[in-house]
């Protein structure tokens, strides 16, 4: 059987899905030593010592068996209480659903939602992942563009609104955004969830960066403002605020009346999420508020140091990003980012995003992950000049 033939043989959706061309770069460089990886969404700081003893502890004593389909019920209270303090929403625990990370979360609510040829309407640039979630379900996807605008990212709430037609199944929002760090605010979130009401479209909120906000102590939220009937999914993840990107745990939050029905998903995915890495979900929630607020004082100041080495480069558009922990710049005269980012590579041995991997839009870009040190960062932008200056 030839390569085509075999190629043919699969599904037409799963075909149809494009590689990671961020994951495409990082391939070529993480082996590297020398390398300094800003590409993917991940600190440089490792998960927190109450967090890892909590999971040792759990398997010390004996938490290795399976677990309910939507999760421990420990967790899924703590999530709740998490949820209701910091927000002040009204989540119960047959709302909460605890998954294999929040990447698993997006593709649960994908097949929770989508029958094939379902229209669903995303946000770009957006990260690759969130839209081919939704197309491998057999989604058909349209797209609003978040532009720069007086040196912030925005979005037209009235044509986002207008893209929302009743024949629409699902709009995506990842707020705080990545990777362009623009964040929905609360009046925004009000205008769309009236309109979905309206109209029977489900919202399915990207919570992963609520926490990375640079405006306060997290960012608004459609939780804060929904009704537990709302057709409203939030996807969340310990990835990023915790520093647990490799722990592969998050949670999704949706209407209670679908509690058995994304447990029979996740039993089709994985049956359920690993005990003890639940174990470590509780500790991070109920003893973790330091570890996010270090966290936060560092990502500040790998910020601080970004927006102003990036603002002296000529080449550079600098745009301000209100969360997660990404510089989403344009440069000039930038006409195939994947390349460029392959040669910077090669050239200066710093890893960054190619803004094509998000769309698009995103063409003439790169993503900068500034959640290093210091001392890191500023070797990086010395690397970086000869590339950035001429």
């Amino acid at each position: 059987m030839g390569n085509t033939s075999l190629h043919n043989s699969i599904s037409s959706r799963a075909r149809a899905l494009e590689a990671s061309k961020i994951r495409a770069i990082a391939e070529l460089g993480m082996h590297d030593p020398d390398v300094i990886p800003l590409w993917f969404g991940e600190s440089a700081w490792r998960t927190g010592r109450v967090i890892v003893d909590a999971a040792i502890a759990a398997l010390k004593a004996g938490n290795h068996l399976y677990q309910p389909n939507n999760g421990a019920v420990k967790l899924r209270q703590a999530i709740c209480t998490y949820s209701n303090e910091l927000l002040g929403s009204r989540i119960m625990p047959p709302q909460v659903t605890v998954t294999p990370s929040g990447m698993q979360g997006l593709m649960l609510a994908a097949e929770f939602l989508v029958t094939p040829g379902d229209r669903v309407v995303a946000l770009e640039p957006s990260w690759p992942n969130i839209i081919g979630a939704f197309k491998a379900t057999g989604a058909e996807i349209a797209s609003v563009v978040i532009t720069p605008k007086s040196g912030h990212w925005a979005l037209d709430v009235e044509e986002l609104i207008a893209a929302l037609t009743p024949d629409t199944k699902a709009i995506v929002i990842n707020s705080p955004n990545n990777p362009t760090g623009w964040t929905m605010n609360m009046e925004e979130q009000r205008m769309v969830l009236e309109h979905c009401r309206r109209h029977g479209i489900w919202i399915v909120a990207d919570d992963v960066y609520t926490r990375l906000y640079r405006h306060g102590r997290h960012a608004p939220s459609f939780l804060s403002i929904a009704e537990p009937e709302d057709r409203l999914i939030s996807v969340n993840s310990f990835s990023k605020c915790w520093s647990m990107t490799g722990w592969r745990l998050g949670w999704i939050v949706a209407p209670a009346a679908f509690e058995a029905k994304l447990g029979q998903l996740t039993e089709f995915n994985t049956s359920c999420t690993a005990g003890f890495v639940q174990e470590a979900g509780v500790a991070a929630l109920q003893y973790g508020e330091a570890e996010i607020a270090d966290l936060l004082e560092k990502i500040q100041t790998g910020y601080e140091l970004t927006a102003e080495r990036l603002s002296t480069f000529s080449r550079v558009e600098f745009i301000e990003p209100d969360g997660a922990f990404y510089c989403f710049f344009c440069v000039d005269g930038l006409t195939d980012s994947f390349a460029a980012a392959s040669e910077i590579l090669d050239q200066t041995k710093v890893g960054l995003a190619p803004g094509v991997a998000f769309g698009p839009q995103g063409e003439g870009y790169l993503r900068l992950c500034y959640a290093q040190p210091a001392d890191v960062l500023e070797e990086a932008f010395v690397r970086l000049e000869p590339f950035l200056s001429t």
